[in-house]
């Protein structure tokens, strides 16, 4: 197996969920110490190698934390049909093997820049707040998941998150019955480049079955992570008539005891739910990618507010931030408190220099290769902000179904890659 392979399945074992570094961090002080490198941690938790007075002209980039549905997760990999996978969990090879690439090229003492950034997955933190200099005048991000394409361009995105705390107790006057309504095991996936697959939303189809049972909300939680399609939801409701399944993977069971009072939330809440327009609002044909759309990713019942995170991407910044306004609105109007995070610029389409060489190194291993936007948020939209100077582009394996249990990297497209990213830096 590939230096890269098992490198793959070293820091596999390392924990790597969004909010943990130490681990890692001491991974790669000791790993950069090993092969003489420098290794700088800056106060958000990027990690910069590189040799002691490096003449590097491109600096390799990627995100070392990876996607938890279940906190502190360890994935557990499984090889399968020339797939790498894991059990019960997702893979983590977004961007583990972009991690992997960059110590692979390390223990063959390349003298780059080395940039792992922290806390993608939850709002590109490490890439907003970097306070570490790069001097190379190109990047090469390694965090795109189809063999083929070259991303010069990408979504900019913003979380949005709301809460409704208007609740009551309620005599049952009424005689209604309590259900218990589950839905689980849905494929789920990522809220960006999977949106366009009309994956079934879990918190979408839960709201459907309450609303037109007229039910009445106790209790409500579901979804994963901010930028995944929810796959798994649980509500507790009140209802005269029993709810009636929306989908295969649903289960409903009626509550044998029945109270005399229930605390209620306001009907607002799944109005809006199911009201909401999710998913793909805008295509663009000219870059054939999704241009604007929207995630219904979380619904949490704290003790008295329930809570709803959305997040929404955009090809284009003025767009984002139309969509951001009229969601923030139609969930005000419906007396939800409501504020925006994590908001990071769309990565307008560039070619440059840069971008055409790695290009033209590309289509000597693969004919089909191509020059693609994609509808998902890259840290090169920032570092292109942060450092004027930097050309970027973004290349990776194919990895499918990130962000979710189903997640697999193919090991023929991995070794492949690795052949054009070491062309590319020679």
């Amino acid at each position: 197996m590939s230096l890269v392979l098992e490198i793959f399945k070293e820091i596999t074992s390392i924990p790597r969920c969004s909010g943990t570094h130490n681990e890692f961090i001491d991974y790669v002080k000791n790993y950069a110490s090993k092969y003489d490198y420098e290794c700088l941690v800056d106060d958000v938790n990027n990690i910069l190698c590189k040799k002691k007075n490096s003449n590097s002209k491109i600096c390799l980039q990627s995100h070392y934390d990876i996607v938890c549905l279940i906190d502190n997760t360890i994935p557990k990999i499984v090889e399968k049909d020339g797939y790498f996978m894991a059990e019960n969990s997702t893979l983590g090879a977004d961007n583990g093997i972009g991690c992997s690439y960059m110590l692979a090229l390390m223990a063959q003492n390349k003298d780059l820049e080395y940039l792992f950034t922290a806390d993608e997955e939850i709002g590109l933190i490490g890439a907003n707040d970097i306070n570490l200099e790069i001097k190379s005048h190109f990047m090469l991000n390694l965090d795109s998941e189809e063999e083929g394409e070259i991303c010069i361009g990408c979504a900019g995105g913003v979380d949005i998150l709301a809460k409704h705390t208007s609740h009551k107790l309620v005599a049952n006057t009424q005689n209604l019955k309590l259900y218990e309504i589950t839905i689980a095991k849905l494929r789920g996936g990522h809220s960006g480049v999977n949106i366009h697959e009309n994956i079934p939303n879990a918190l979408k189809l839960i709201a459907k079955s309450i609303k037109e049972c007229d039910g009445k909300l106790l209790d409500l939680n579901g979804g994963e992570r901010i930028n995944s399609i929810p796959a798994n939801a649980k509500a507790i409701i009140a209802s005269k008539k029993a709810p009636i399944s929306t989908h295969e993977n649903m289960s409903i069971k009626e509550v044998a005891e029945i109270p005399q009072h229930f605390n209620l939330y306001s009907d607002e809440i799944i109005d809006f739910l199911y009201d909401f327009e999710n998913g793909v609002i805008e295509f663009n044909n000219e870059l054939d990618v999704v241009e604007t759309s929207i995630n219904l990713a979380i619904v949490k019942t704290n003790i008295n507010e329930i809570e709803i995170k959305l997040s929404a991407r955009s090809m284009d910044n003025d767009k984002l931030n139309s969509i951001k306004e009229s969601t923030c609105n139609q969930l005000k109007k419906q007396n939800f408190e409501v504020q925006t995070k994590g908001k990071y610029p769309a990565w307008k389409p560039d070619k440059n220099e840069f971008t055409q060489r790695v290009f033209e190194i590309y289509k000597k291993h693969n004919p089909n290769a191509e020059l693609r936007a994609i509808h998902a948020g890259l840290e090169c939209a920032i570092f292109k902000e942060k450092f004027p100077h930097l050309k970027v582009a973004s290349i990776g394996p194919n990895i499918y179904n990130p962000h979710s249990y189903n997640e697999r990297v193919s090991i023929k497209s991995v070794e492949n890659l690795f052949e054009i990213v070491k062309e590319i830096i020679s």
